[in-house]
């Protein structure tokens, strides 16, 4: 076989050393072990070389991704073992010492024959990429197995296995299930378990947030992200939590998915070069992830993806008959590069690099990055620090290093001169690689910021792989590990977060499932969850869904709560009749719990009528999704606790009995019905005493009415609970005090908005039944004076305020209340100065003003301004009768004064009590005495 002989340093010939220009297999021996397995997706082609391989003594793989090595690892290691299996990447390594069975990356895969009994290469068509190819080829040409080796990828391959491996055993695998052309379909209108294929990151991205708002979300799978990120998005997708992933072109690298159906966002790629149409080829090895074992798949286009009139997005039938019959242009070339070059100088390791290989089917391989950095360095000065066949060969070694960071040549360029000059002094120190790992230690940030800092650890991560680069290899390979893994999580969650609307997933799978089947529960709080997710609160019994859903989401969020609601208020219904009744309370009309009306509150009848019955109750709307027993027996509870609620009001129920009552007589119905109406209280001049008959009276007052001098009430309903009750029911809209007190003060409530109960005094305002008690006493004072001197007319008398103060009701108001209610006073003398002695009380006149007392004193005060006339009254004595021309005039507190001698004689008093004495007053001597 023809060998290029290896050139030393001074050029000579060195016949020591034979280096294949013709790369073709020389081994017929090892070659008659090779069997090719080539088919399209889902044949078990992998399935099938795991299975050969277990059967081995020992083995290895070779696979296109580091996130697929590793999904082979946990498998074999299920069935051998931790102890017997290792993964070796290019940033990760996992070798027991005793492992004997191994899965690589292509690139990390040992060149070396015979090691293992059993060698596999998966996707060898990969061969054909300008990018990697040359990895394949040389693995395919070289890893051999000493029992057997299994050469796995596309049928398209097999011209190329025949060509450079003619002894190979070739097997076709038909695939398991069928694929079939599907046509156009919207986004929104995707089935489920679907997987949207595009070719660029805004465009992922766009699909991803689609997705999010028509279908709650989906996984991502991009080359861009780290492996650890991509296994926890597939993860995802295949434990059920999401139905949809948007991937680039990773996704027909060898990941299996159960996938029913592939849609393409786009058909077109940027290959490096240029923007092309994908083959046929890659196509199906995309189209191809759909359908898993037995079950049948689909592929297809999305709709509303041309540009502008241009043509929808679709396959050509040429392309579809390709795809679903697989039938693709076999690979005429395979890309080659020398991957065993001599290091005598960087010239030398060049020139190797870009040899031609001698057999036609063979191309060189395209200038890759590790190529061109290599040379953009060695044109530099730090080629000069690069001496000697081992300082050569290492100096590749960091050329090689991968660019995680798709920072391009000059820049990747950049940082491997940096790496080198660090890597000339031996090795990096353990203290500079930790202190580059903790840069990278931070979780903090968006999507693309932690992806850019999970390819710079995924470099340092392969800096401390390398055996002969950095001190402490395996510590700080272990902390580059973990930062990697750290931020893998972080980078998981943001997308995650952003894309992945994990309660509309949910829900979205629950829609036409049993209601008692949603996994949906109640917390204490209120909140309805629903497998953790919040989706509403219940408030009572009415449910509102989550304020932060989106437009989109509160249609599914309140139907899947409205499916489940149901059993749960059922629940809450029984609890609240059980054991929650404390938690209710009236309010507003209706019966209410946890600020929410469960019940509107009417009594039955018409204004005016008196009727004071059996309430009525009128379930709102928030129990609506309440089962109908439910409902019925919530309704009676609440019927029940109102019923011992109205018991305060027991009064009012009496006084509506009476109002029915034939034998009561029409003029007491007549007043006990405007009692009620008023609620219990009534001033006098508006109850109609002129039609009461007197023998009526007992029969009311047994009932509870009083008839005071100013008002006619029923105490009891005076007290607080009642008057809560009554204000709560929304029975009484007046204005309410809560505690009832005795006396309100001055500015205690709203100008014209006087509490029920209450009338005024002044400046203060007290409650009628007191101000009773303080006029009662006022009459009995009165009455005791008449009774000793019956002959005279309109004797004085003292009356005592002393329990008006002790009430709260300041002197002056409580002279203003008696006042209201037709007393007037004369204030006493003072003592002369010097005299000792207590001081003459004042002295009380009973003069109720009459109908037309004002109209005659407005005339009396006009006379005396026109004719200038001066009141020369008694000073101290009694008021004189209507004959008197000199009568005194009582102060605005009550108080009889006459004018000084050569003054205007004051103002007659203003009444500013706020009851107005009427005509009542001419028969309440008869009132008393009944």
């Amino acid at each position: 076989m023809p060998c290029r002989l290896a050139l030393p340093g001074d050029g000579k010939p060195d016949r020591t050393r034979c280096v294949v220009t013709s790369p073709v297999s020389s081994r017929p021996a090892e070659d008659a072990r090779v069997r090719a397995v080539l088919g399209p997706t889902n044949t078990g082609k992998t399935h099938l070389a795991i299975e050969r391989m277990c059967g081995h003594s020992s083995g290895m793989m070779g696979f296109p991704l580091r996130l697929l090595a590793r999904e082979v690892y946990d498998r074999v290691r299920a069935i051998k073992g931790d102890n017997q299996v290792a993964l070796i990447t290019g940033e990760e390594r996992i070798e027991p010492p005793q492992a004997r069975y191994f899965l690589c990356t292509a690139e990390a895969m040992p060149r070396t024959a015979g090691e293992h009994a059993f060698v596999a290469l998966d996707e060898a068509q990969l061969g054909a990429d300008p990018e990697r190819g040359h990895i394949f080829t040389d693995r395919l040409l070289h890893a051999r197995g000493r029992e057997e080796t299994m050469i796995l990828g596309s049928a398209t391959l097999e011209p190329m296995v025949k060509a450079l491996i003619p002894r190979a055993e070739v097997t076709s695998r038909p695939r398991f299930s069928t694929l079939s052309h599907a046509g156009v379909c919207k986004l929104s209108r995707l089935p489920k378990r679907s997987a949207v294929v595009a070719f660029s990151v805004e465009q992922v991205y766009a699909m991803a947030e689609a997705l999010r708002r028509f279908r709650g979300g989906a996984a991502v799978v991009m080359g861009a992200l780290s492996p650890e990120t991509r296994n926890k998005q597939v993860a995802m997708f295949q434990a059920g939590e999401i139905d949809y992933i948007v991937a680039t072109d990773a996704i027909g690298m060898g990941l299996n998915l159960d996938l029913d159906h592939v849609a393409f966002a786009s058909l077109t790629k940027f290959d490096g070069r240029r923007k092309r149409r994908l083959t046929p080829s890659e196509m199906a090895q995309i189209a191809g992830r759909a359908g898993r074992h037995q079950r049948d798949g689909t592929f297809g286009t999305l709709s509303g993806m041309g540009k502008g009139d241009a043509e929808p997005l679709q396959f050509t039938d040429e392309e579809v008959y390709a795809i679903e019959e697989h039938k693709f242009a076999p690979l005429t070339n395979l890309f080659w590069r020398e991957a065993d070059p001599r290091f005598d100088s960087l010239e030398r390791l060049i020139a190797d690099l870009e040899a031609r290989p001698d057999n036609p089917v063979l191309r060189p391989a395209p200038e890759a990055i590790d190529m061109a950095v290599l040379k953009r360095l060695a044109g530099e000065s730090i080629a000069d620090t690069v001496k000697g066949a081992g300082s050569v060969r290492r100096f590749w070694e960091a050329c090689s290093l991968p660019d995680f960071r798709n920072l391009g040549v000059e820049q990747h360029a950049r940082f491997v001169a940096r790496l080198w000059n660090d890597l000339a002094q031996g090795y990096l120190g353990a203290d500079f690689v930790a202190a580059r790992i903790a840069e990278l230690d931070r979780m903090q940030g968006d999507i693309d910021t932690l992806q850019g800092r999970i390819a710079a650890i995924r470099s340092w991560a392969y800096i401390c792989q390398r055996p002969d680069w950095v001190l402490a290899r395996d510590e700080m390979a272990a902390r580059a590990r973990a930062v990697e893994a750290k931020l893998s999580d972080a980078l998981h969650a943001r997308l995650t977060e952003r894309f992945v609307n994990r309660r509309t997933t949910l829900l979205m799978k629950s829609l036409g499932q049993d209601a008692s089947a949603l996994p949906v529960t109640l917390e204490p709080d209120g909140q309805l969850m629903v497998e953790g997710e919040n989706i509403g609160r219940l408030e009572g019994f009415r449910f509102h869904v989550d304020p932060s859903a989106g437009v989109a989401d509160r249609r599914m969020l309140l139907a899947a709560g409205e499916k489940a609601l149901p059993a749960l208020l059922a629940e809450r219904a029984e609890w609240l009749l059980s054991q929650g009744s404390g938690e209710l309370e009236i309010s507003g009309g209706a019966i209410r719990w946890q600020g929410r009306a469960l019940a509107e509150v009417t009594f039955p009848g018409h204004p005016g009528s008196g009727n004071f019955g059996t309430p009525r109750l009128t379930l709102t709307r928030d129990l609506t999704l309440l089962p109908e027993t439910a409902k019925a027996n919530l309704e009676a509870g609440l019927a029940a606790w109102l019923e011992q609620q109205l018991e305060p009001l027991e009064p009012l129920r009496k006084l509506a009995e009476a109002a029915r009552d034939p034998d009561a007589g029409s003029q007491a119905r007549a007043l006990v019905i405007t009692l009620i109406e008023a609620r219990g209280v009534i001033s006098r001049e508006e109850a109609g005493l002129e039609n009461l008959p007197k023998e009526m009276r007992p029969y009311l007052r047994k009932l509870g009415v009083t008839f005071g001098a100013l008002d006619i009430f029923d105490a009891p309903l005076l007290k607080p609970a009642p008057r809560r009750l009554l204000h709560a029911l929304g029975l009484d809209p007046r204005p309410l005090n809560p505690a009832m007190l005795p006396v309100l003060a001055e500015g205690s409530w709203a100008k014209g908005r006087l509490p029920a109960g209450y009338r005024y005094a002044g400046t203060q305002a007290i409650r009628v039944d007191l101000a009773e008690k303080i006029l009662r006493a006022a009459f009995e004072a009165r009455a005791g004076v008449v009774a000793a001197h019956p002959k005279e007319r309109n004797r004085p008398f003292r009356v005592d305020l002393s329990l008006a103060v002790s009430i709260g009701l300041e002197e002056s108001n409580a002279r203003r209340l008696l006042g209201s209610a037709g007393f007037r006073f004369e204030r006493a003398r003072p003592l002369a100065e010097g005299a000792h002695g207590p001081a003459a009380p004042d002295r009380w006149y009973w003069r109720p003003r009459r109908p037309g007392d004002k109209d005659e004193r407005r005339e009396a005060r006009r006379d005396h301004r026109k004719n200038g006339h001066k009141d020369h009254g008694q000073k101290g004595g009694a008021p004189r009768g209507k004959g008197s021309q000199t009568a005194a005039r009582p102060s605005r507190d009550g108080a009889q004064r006459g004018p000084g001698r050569g003054q205007t004689p004051p103002r007659p008093p203003v009444d500013t009590g706020p009851a107005r004495a009427g005509g009542a007053f001419d028969k309440l001597a008869d009132l008393l005495k009944g």
